[in-house]
């Protein structure tokens, strides 16, 4: 491994650290009982509270001054300064701790711990005066340096040297969280997403549940899965694409509703809004329709934005968007025919690839009608609808495991939600006809003939727990990532993943 010259410096001053007797690796533990934040926003030095605190996080800055020095310490909730004084911090003539370990041998980016009193400095800057000092970590590769400086004339903060290139943040998160703790925040957020929507249903005393991962037929949703093998059982498996098609038997066996935060792996292309592992949620609520659920969503993301915003009106890139609900609903036909003044309503399979053609858009021999209204509507419409909006009444053809529209014919009983031209939420009346069920399977096996492979598997199983009754079902799903990603205002679906995937690293 070829090291820098400021890794070898590191791992000279760790060679040292250990010839005086200091582990720069201990195992004693560190208790905790302040964070920086919580102390910049409640002392007052008037009341003098603050007086015995404990804090542990990194050194961000050093300023050595003689036998005195300042230091920033960053610890999980934010950055503090900190003083410290050879005299307190060491016992009698022994100066080994300030002038060797603090002064000469301590870097940016590593762990300390500190316990002391706070107070106000001469400028009037809240630090912590340092009674006690452990060395808890080495850090032997160097952090890139975010230099922030206020500007004297406008009091905005200026950034330099910052770790903003694309690739380096999403390899190496954990460096992009340590120096742009703007990243924290939106990761934090995302926290808030997931809890505020969990706490929302557990409310409604509908029950969190976990389904298999690795599945012998991959259902629930068109896509394109991951295939393994499970040696011991000598079968093929595939990652799941959705955890539908299970949640459907647990209604089955008597459960009122269930929902599942989880990974879906889908092996198709990645770009700004999606991974080959996203965060789904899906829920089904017993003896509900899809008109039901239209109003429970508009209900959960309200709540959810709230939690989130403070408020239900966000900003995304250059569009200003209220989630106060009721939402505008058009359906899948009408939309098409608002944004292109075509009504292919109508039309069969040849009519819509003539319309395609007209619209310069591509297809192929393997798309069927849905496929084809689909593109249609992906090309011409989904990026107007900037403000949260049902797309409703899908044809049969495009959604396999929705009941038929109860008053229209050809069409399913289906919404998705639309958010700055972008799919956030799908639900269904659900398909509980166990014949009209296996018919639509058998037309997805007819599609996979024609070459379609993310046509859907047929489950004998699943065919068989409906065989044994389901009652009237509303299902959802809403993609967490991509939810995220607006209440964050973030354009890629890589910010709100901890660790998106990657090419291989290029180490040549």
């Amino acid at each position: 491994m070829q090291l820098s010259e400021q890794e070898v410096v590191r791992r000279e001053a760790l060679a040292k650290m250990r010839d005086l007797g200091i582990d720069p690796y201990p195992a004693e533990r560190f208790e905790v009982n302040a964070y920086a934040t919580e102390i910049k926003e409640n002392f007052d030095a008037e009341k003098g509270n603050y007086q015995e605190v404990s804090l542990a996080g990194r050194i961000m800055m050093k300023r050595i001054m003689g036998k005195a020095s300042f230091a920033e310490l960053q610890d999980s909730s934010g950055r503090i300064q900190i003083y410290v004084n050879r005299d307190e911090i060491c016992e009698g003539e022994d100066k080994t701790l300030y002038n060797q370990v603090f002064k000469k041998l301590s870097d940016i980016g590593d762990f300390i711990g500190i316990k002391g009193f706070v107070f106000l400095t001469r400028t009037g800057e809240i630090s912590v005066h340092v009674k006690e000092f452990r060395f808890l970590s080495k850090s032997l590769r160097p952090l890139p340096i975010v230099r922030r400086v206020e500007n004297a004339e406008t009091g905005e903060v200026e950034i330099f040297d910052a770790f903003t290139d694309p690739e380096l943040r999403y390899r190496q998160r954990y460096v992009d969280l340590v120096v742009n703790p703007e990243v924290r925040q939106i990761f934090m957020k995302r926290s808030k997403v997931i809890n505020s929507m969990r706490s929302y249903f557990d409310e409604q005393g509908w029950m969190e549940v976990e389904t298999p991962i690795l599945q012998p037929i991959h259902g629930g949703a068109a896509a394109r899965p991951f295939e393994t093998h499970h040696n011991t059982l000598d079968m093929p498996l595939y990652l799941r694409i959705a955890n539908e098609l299970y949640l459907k038997r647990l209604i089955v066996g008597g459960f009122d509703g269930v929902y599942e935060f989880g990974k879906m792996f889908r092996n198709e292309g990645m770009d700004r809004t999606h991974n080959p592992e996203f965060t789904s949620m899906e829920i089904y609520v017993a003896y509900k329709d899809y008109d039901w659920m239209m109003g429970m969503v508009e209900e959960c993301i309200e709540r959810v934005c709230i939690a989130v915003t403070g408020g239900t009106d966000v900003t995304v890139g250059e569009n200003a968007i209220s989630f106060k609900g009721p939402y505008r609903r058009l359906s899948m036909f009408d939309s098409i025919k608002e944004y292109t003044g075509i009504d292919v309503s109508e039309m069969d399979e040849d009519g819509l690839r003539q319309v395609c053609k007209d619209l310069h858009i591509e297809t192929d021999n393997s798309m069927g009608k849905g496929k084809l209204i689909d593109e249609i509507f992906g090309e011409k419409v989904e990026d107007h609808l900037i403000q949260p909006t049902y797309i409703t009444d899908y044809p049969i053809e495009m959604t396999p495991l929705a009941k038929k529209h109860r008053s229209k014919e050809g069409l399913v009983e289906r919404f998705e939600l639309f958010v700055n031209g972008k799919e956030i939420a799908n639900a269904y009346s659900e398909l509980n006809d166990p014949i009209d069920q296996r018919e639509r399977f058998e037309d997805q096996l007819k599609l996979a003939e024609r070459g379609d492979d993310e046509a859907m598997a047929l489950d004998e199983d699943f065919l068989r727990a409906l065989e044994y009754g389901m009652p009237p079902t509303s299902g959802l799903g809403i993609g967490i990532d991509r939810l995220t990603m607006m209440l964050t205002n973030q354009q890629s679906i890589q910010e709100v993943l901890f660790f998106p995937q990657m090419k291989a690293e290029n180490k040549g």
